[in-house]
């Protein structure tokens, strides 16, 4: 380390996808000549958190997320940056098809639903998924108001005054479940789906609001095609991952860091402002550092702050978690041809499982199983199941199979079973959150040196993460007198 006064030094606590791209960023100032010096800590045994990749034979497995919304940009410029631009593939969208258990049958989610917003309405109302009740309030949400006064609304709230009732419990719900591992009764609709908000404050109707923007759309990509086939116009998928897998990314960021920048197995105790600068102690060691990012999960970095900032350490005690349970199961051609197209299945509450949801690996995207087999990623837990967590493998293994022969009359053994259990891992955006992740900005905005970075903010998925910790990382910059103002442009 070089000891020259003018070297700042910067910590960074959590190794997942914001620490990593918190240190990436770092490490491009660093290859320009900035004076800057950092050390990424991370209490585990591996980096990149979440992001765990394995391959068993031809078969790719993810263990955690499996890919990222294309229409975030943020992660796919970091992969273009790291040089994976030619690895990115997209979804198989001309496979993807959704089912809901419904009664115990797969129904297909109808053509031209948006979450939970219809624009096909003909494909709506001849769909099996809705009653005629529901039917009818969807011809009535068009003639909805705006407003601009609603007070904070939690999903399901919101879902139900435009939709009804079964709109939440067969769509929406079974979709947050998939994606937070919350249910629509806790989640805040101004946290997670603030498009949909915006929309009703502005325009009143989605379902007209979204059909307009769709028709704008069409016509937008008719007039950039003029001159070229109808097939050349480029369409973007809904999903986006890498050729041999999520971990390909964290390899790739980790790659950037120098070997001395690692600490891995290394648990922070206590961050300590001091003169100006902060200790940072963990595995019977103190040093020294100017900045700190913090990238782990609230309740870790409540506890760090908690002597130093309390305020922000209150705030942050208030964002809850939810665990999950992935359990993936491979077959062979026989029950691959026995399964529906699609992307998969979602499991509504009332259906009474345990499964909360299901993805084709197999047709979701390419290169992830040998011609012909079958990949299941099943999804289990979540704020309403917590006590699968603590369930031993076999256990959990049996409810798994069990429930997929009710559902796919699948019986034969799978060639193998994949266990992965993520405790505490998915950030709960509860009534208040957007407020909540203001008041702790504001805080932290004024405390020079002090940045904060993870999925308990502003978004959950990977691209949420990657900007996080590059802004995170732009802030230290600052902060620290490393580049000036507006120089340093967040990824």
């Amino acid at each position: 380390m070089d000891n020259d006064s003018r070297m700042k030094r910067i910590a960074i606590i959590g190794g997942g996808v914001s620490g990593l791209s918190a240190a990436c960023a770092l490490q491009k100032q660093l290859n320009k000549a900035a004076e800057l010096d950092y050390v990424l800590f991370e209490a585990g045994s591996r980096f990149g958190g979440v992001i765990h990749t394995e391959r068993v034979g031809d078969f790719v497995i993810e263990a955690g997320p499996d890919s990222f919304l294309t229409e975030k940009p943020w992660a796919a410029e970091l992969c273009r940056e790291l040089g994976l631009g030619d690895q990115l593939i997209a979804s198989n969208d001309a496979e993807r098809r959704t089912y809901i258990l419904l009664g115990g049958q797969l129904v297909p989610l109808p053509d031209g639903l948006m979450f939970m917003v219809p624009t096909d309405l003909a494909a709506t109302f001849l769909s099996p998924l809705f009653s005629w009740r529901t039917k009818l309030r969807m011809i009535r949400e068009w003639f909805y108001r705006a407003s601009p006064d609603v007070p904070e609304s939690t999903v399901a709230e919101f879902v139900e005054r435009h939709y009804g009732r079964e709109m939440v419990e067969r769509v929406a719900d079974p979709m947050l479940a998939g994606i937070y591992g919350g249910g629509a009764d806790e989640l805040s609709a101004s946290s997670v789906l603030a498009r949909f908000v915006e929309i009703e404050a502005k325009q009143g109707s989605l379902g007209r609001a979204m059909l307009a923007s769709r028709k704008l759309r069409s016509l937008s990509a008719e007039q950039s095609s003029a001159g070229r086939p109808r097939a050349a116009v480029p369409t973007r998928s809904l999903f986006t991952s890498l050729k041999n897998g999520m971990q390909t990314m964290t390899d790739a960021m980790l790659a950037q860091i120098p070997e001395p920048a690692r600490r891995m197995n290394t648990p922070i105790e206590a961050l300590m402002p001091e003169s100006g600068k902060w200790l940072v102690a963990g595995s019977g060691r103190t040093e020294e550092f100017d900045g700190v990012i913090v990238a782990t999960p609230a309740h870790t970095t409540a506890q760090l702050l908690r002597d130093y900032v309390p305020q922000v350490s209150s705030e942050l005690d208030q964002i809850s978690y939810s665990s999950s349970v992935t359990v993936t199961l491979a077959y062979d051609e026989k029950t691959h041809a026995s399964l529906p197209r699609g992307f998969g299945f979602l499991v509504p509450r009332t259906e009474g499982k345990r499964l909360q949801a299901c993805t084709f690996v197999h047709n979701k995207f390419p290169n992830r199983v040998a011609e012909g087999q079958a990949l299941l990623r099943c999804f289990l837990g979540g704020t309403r199941d917590e006590e699968v967590l603590h369930s031993p493998d076999s256990e959990i293994i049996a409810t798994v199979r069990r429930e997929l022969d009710e559902i796919l009359g699948i019986m034969v053994e799978p060639m193998f079973v994949k266990i992965y259990k993520w405790p505490k891992a998915m950030a709960q955006y509860s009534l208040g959150h957007k407020a909540r992740v203001e008041r702790i900005r504001k805080i932290i905005s004024s405390s020079p040196g002090l940045a904060l970075a993870g999925n308990a903010y502003n978004g959950i998925g990977v691209p949420d993460c990657v900007r996080s910790g590059s802004e995170a990382a732009a802030k230290s910059l600052v902060d620290l007198a490393i580049v000036p103002p507006r120089a340093q442009t967040p990824r």
